[in-house]
């Protein structure tokens, strides 16, 4: 059996909060895409440039009956073959010329009770789920259906 290799199935930004809507280009530089907009200063910066979440988490969500969709939990990168539940601190990926290095997991906030009352209890329930955080290193010219890939193991 072939194994794909892993994914940025789409690129995601908004004037702030949620949803976030997809990009075909995306430029991605320290402070993270281009045109994203945080409605909350505990979002954004040089440490929470990115936030990656796993499109396997939505889909399982979608399948449980949550009304969500790539983008709507204000993910900036919606990966495909990344195992969410190996992400840790201080890994990073490479997708194209772009760097990042993950640096803390995401806690879900009231916002996304837009999605249902209780969604940030459900998401969180395995490492990774709820998406993380991450450093820009290197920026570039991001498209959607980009390879990214682990570029140095979590020391």
């Amino acid at each position: 059996m072939l194994h794909s290799p892993s994914r940025i199935l789409q690129i995601n930004i908004s004037a702030g909060g949620v949803p976030k809507t997809p990009l075909q280009r995306a430029e991605v530089g320290r402070l993270g895409v281009a045109g994203d907009a945080h409605r909350f200063r505990l979002h954004g910066g040089p440490d929470k440039a990115i936030l990656l979440l796993a499109s396997e988490v939505v889909d399982e969500l979608k399948a449980e009956g949550w009304p969500l969709f790539y983008g709507a939990l204000g993910e900036n990168f919606t990966t495909i073959g990344l195992d969410h539940k190996t992400w840790r601190s201080g890994q990073r990926f490479q997708s194209g010329d772009v760097v990042i290095e993950l640096t803390t997991p995401r806690e879900p906030c009231r916002t996304l009770n837009l999605y249902g009352r209780g969604i940030q209890k459900r998401l969180g329930a395995t490492p990774g789920e709820s998406g993380y955080y991450a450093a820009v290193l290197a920026g570039g010219i991001l498209l959607p259906d980009a390879i990214i890939e682990d570029v140095e193991p979590v020391s």
